[in-house]
C-alpha cells in the first residue's frame, strides 16, 4: 500500500437544498487527479463525516472508488468514539472498495494510552483494511503518544500515522517512528514542509482541495530533501494556508470551492458558511493567485 506524498482530505460538496452534490464531488476528484494528487481521503473530518447519514457515506465512498478507478488510493475515514462502531464502519468501507482506513483517535471520551492501544489493535485485527492512525488532539481531547504509536506500528495492518500535532518535539518523535512499512504523514498544512523535511513521507492536506498542483510540488520537493525548493513552494502556499485559518475547518476551505467551480460553500449545521467580508475576500485572492500560477505552469 503506497500511501505517501500529496494526499487530499476531500471536502464533501452539498447542493443548495443540502443534499450530496455528487456531480461537484466528481469534478473535485477529477481536479485532484489531473493535478497530481497521490491519494484522497473520503469522509474524514474535512469531509464532514459526522454530518453524513449512513446511506450518504456509502454513496459518497462508492462514488469515489468508481471515479478514481484504482488510479490512486482511496482512504476512507472510519473513526468513531466507540471501538465497535469503528470496526463496523471500517468493515463497511472495505465492502465499498476503500483501499485503507484513516482512523482518528476516539473523540470526547478521552481514553487512556492503554485504551487507545487496544482500540487501534481491535480495528486492525477486525476491520479488514490497512489502518492509518490519526492523531489530532485539538479535536479529540486525547493525544496518541509516540510511545503508544511505537507499540502499534508492529501490527502488520497498521501502516502509518497522520500526526496533526505540529510541535517541533512531536515532528521529531514522529519522524523517528517511520520505517519502510510504517509511514509518518503530516496532518497540518502550516508545518507540512518542516515535517516532510524531517522525514515525513507526505501530508494529508486540507489546502490541497484548492491548490492540488502547488501542494504536489511542495510534497515532491520536501520528500526528496530539496530544502530550498520546498521552502519556495511553502512560501507560495503560505497566503492560502493563512487565509484558511480564519474559521474552523472545513468552513473556510468550502468557501473557496465556488471560485474554482467545484461546488457551493455551505457546510452542514452546526457549521455555517463563511460570511462575506475581509476573510472571504482574502481567501478568494489567495485561491485566484494559486490558480493563475497553476494555469501558467
Amino acid at each position: 500500500m503506497n500511501i505517501r506524498g500529496s494526499i487530499c482530505a476531500l471536502v464533501t460538496p452539498f447542493t443548495a437544498d443540502g443534499a450530496l452534490d455528487l456531480e461537484a464531488f466528481g469534478r473535485l476528484l477529477d481536479f485532484q487527479i489531473a493535478a497530481g494528487t497521490e491519494g484522497v481521503v473520503v469522509a474524514g473530518s474535512t469531509g464532514e463525516a459526522h454530518m453524513l447519514e449512513h446511506d450518504e457515506y456509502d454513496r459518497l465512498l462508492a462514488f469515489a472508488v468508481e471515479r478514481v478507478a484504482q488510479r490512486i488510493p482511496v482512504i476512507a475515514g472510519t473513526g468513531d468514539a466507540g471501538t465497535a462502531k469503528t470496526v463496523a464502519l471500517t468493515r463497511r468501507a472495505k465492502s465499498l472498495g476503500a483501499d485503507a482506513a484513516l482512523v482518528v483517535a476516539p473523540y470526547y471520551v478521552r481514553p487512556t494510552q492503554e485504551g487507545l492501544r487496544r482500540h487501534f489493535l481491535e480495528v486492525a485485527d477486525h476491520g479488514g483494511l490497512p489502518v492509518l492512525l490519526y492523531n489530532v488532539p485539538t479535536r479529540t481531547a486525547c493525544d496518541l503518544l509516540p510511545e503508544t504509536t511505537a507499540q502499534l506500528r508492529d501490527h502488520p495492518a497498521i501502516i502509518g500515522i497522520k500526526e496533526a500535532l505540529s510541535t517541533d518535539e512531536r515532528i521529531r518523535a514522529s519522524a523517528e517512528l517511520a520505517r519502510p512499512d510504517f509511514v509518518y504523514l503530516s496532518g497540518d498544512d502550516g508545518t507540512a514542509c518542516k515535517a516532510m523535511l524531517a522525514g515525513g513521507a507526505g501530508t494529508i492536506s486540507v489546502v490541497a482541495n484548492l491548490a492540488p498542483r502547488a501542494f504536489r510540488m511542495l510534497c515532491d520537493a520536501a520528500t526528496a530533501g530539496d530544502r530550498l525548493e520546498a521552502q519556495r513552494c511553502d512560501a507560495v502556499l503560505e497566503p492560502l494556508v493563512q487565509a484558511l485559518n480564519c474559521a474552523p475547518n472545513p468552513i473556510a476551505v468550502k468557501a473557496g470551492l465556488p471560485s474554482l467551480g467545484l461546488g457551493l460553500a455551505a457546510p452542514r449545521l452546526p457549521l455555517v458558511e463563511l460570511e462575506e467580508g475581509p476573510d472571504r475576500a482574502r481567501l478568494r485572492e489567495a485561491v485566484a493567485a494559486l490558480a493563475s500560477l497553476a494555469n501558467a505552469a
